[in-house]
């Protein structure tokens, strides 16, 4: 009996599993940075206040997740690319889901400002630690669920949604904070991370040749110069000396992206609620359009590399973004910095925010591909620059602010934002070893 046309056609059409993957995967990032960004959202409103907290002592608070997060990076890459992106994202799941619980239990046990901040640091360094593996390890199941030419529009899309998680911090974690305490936030918090988790362990796989849905011609389109080969038992090739210069340059420049970004994540509802005086419903809305406007700026991102690809070639096209967003950032930030206006200001810092985020995707895809069947380890050296970046302004910019004041803050970020557009004349992101499968395209 021979098959209808329609039946035909069915089969020989593409099943759609990677994209629901990808979906997982922005779900994934946006409860992850729910959960970093909600510390900051209760620090401002409740815990600093009620505790008699200062500035600096809480930037701490904020930073040991980093610390922690970004000693373990590359221990996660690697962990990742022993066990797979299924089992990493599962540790990170149910990990983060505990330890956001505890957070909110700290508060609960300790009525003491001193004995909270401890208990605060030892938590939150945990939560980074379990957390580590998030970032390398979608970008990882990008490379092995994606077909090159979807790679940066993919990227651009987990990632930015990690924008779509701290912009609902705002309201949605205060509103929570609102309603149950910040301890009882943290708690609903944590139940709906360890559903997400388990979610993703009853439907993911590390590679679409694991997954029961996947059919013969998503297969071959996804296969077809692919970046990854999601083999976890074959030998990758030596890095070879142009690897290791471009990731150098790549893992540079991403600190400076990562200390612009966390500036504006930890204290951007500070210094309009505290430092302009604008209030806490204004600091909640500014905070969350700069941080939409990033988001967008990231998805957009994405789309328009894998176009700047197509047109200028891998190298030029992917690093004309990050270039351009740089630039663009620091004009920005010195508009909202001389504005007075806050409306003016406003505007100004979120153009910034959205250029910023229009350089993200680029760096995840360059990574990547870099990095080839070491993907997990290339992605989380490179995230480890970012997060060493990151991890410094919680602490320097309050500092830097307490003797020049904040908009001198603010300028330190603009310049160091500019200095993050000059490693992508060097960088290559075709320096890739030749000759392992999956690794061989231009």
């Amino acid at each position: 009996m021979t098959a209808s046309p329609s039946a035909s056609s069915e089969c020989s059409r593409p099943s759609r599993v990677r994209w629901r993957i990808v979906t997982l995967l922005m779900a994934y990032i946006a409860i992850s940075h729910f959960n970093r960004i909600s510390m900051s959202v209760a620090g401002t409103e409740q815990v600093m206040p009620a505790y008699q907290i200062g500035e600096t002592t809480m930037g701490f608070v904020y930073s040991s997740y980093l610390i922690v997060y970004t000693i373990c990076m590359i221990p996660g890459g690697w962990f990742i690319d022993r066990f797979g992106t299924r089992v990493a994202l599962m540790v990170v799941g149910f990990g983060s889901a505990i330890f956001v619980a505890f957070t909110g239990l700290a508060g609960l046990l300790f009525a003491s400002g001193s004995m909270l901040i401890v208990a605060l640091l030892f938590v939150r360094g945990l939560l980074g630690a379990v957390t580590a593996p998030v970032h390398p390890g979608s970008a990882s199941a990008i490379a092995s669920w994606m077909p090159t030419g979807s790679l940066a529009t993919a990227n651009g899309l987990v990632v930015g949604s990690a924008l779509i998680g701290i912009s609902a911090t705002y309201y949605v974690f205060g509103s929570l904070s609102d309603w149950f305490g910040w301890t009882g936030a943290f708690a609903v918090a944590a139940v709906v991370t360890m559903l997400l988790a388990l979610l993703w362990t009853s439907y993911a796989t590390t590679c679409p040749g694991e997954h029961p849905a996947v059919n013969l011609a998503e297969r071959q389109k996804i296969e077809t110069d692919r970046v990854v080969v999601a083999d976890l038992n074959g030998e990758p090739m030596p890095w070879s000396a142009p690897q290791k210069r471009s990731l150098t340059l790549l893992t540079l420049s991403y600190a400076t992206i990562g200390y612009v970004q966390y500036l504006f994540f930890y204290w951007s509802q500070y210094y309009f609620d505290k430092v302009l005086e604008l209030g806490k419903e204004t600091g909640r809305f500014n905070s969350t359009l700069l941080t939409l406007a990033m988001g967008a700026g990231i998805m957009l991102g994405g789309w328009l590399c894998d176009r700047s690809i197509r047109r200028f070639g891998r190298r030029v096209g992917t690093a004309l973004l990050p270039v351009l967003g740089c630039i663009a950032c620091t004009v920005g930030l010195g508009g909202g910095i001389f504005f007075e206006e806050p409306l003016l200001s406003l505007l100004c810092f979120t153009i910034a925010m959205a250029a910023i985020g229009v350089s993200e995707a680029p760096f995840w895809t360059s990574a990547v591909d870099i990095g080839g069947r070491r993907a997990g380890i290339a992605a989380a050296i490179m995230n480890t620059g970012g997060n060493v970046g990151g991890l410094l302004a919680p602490i320097i910019t309050p500092l830097f602010s307490h003797y020049f004041g904040w908009q001198a803050g603010l300028a330190l970020a603009a310049l160091i934002c500019l200095l993050g557009a000059l490693p992508w004349f060097w960088i290559d992101v075709t320096a890739r070893s030749r000759g392992v499968t999956g690794e061989g395209h231009p």
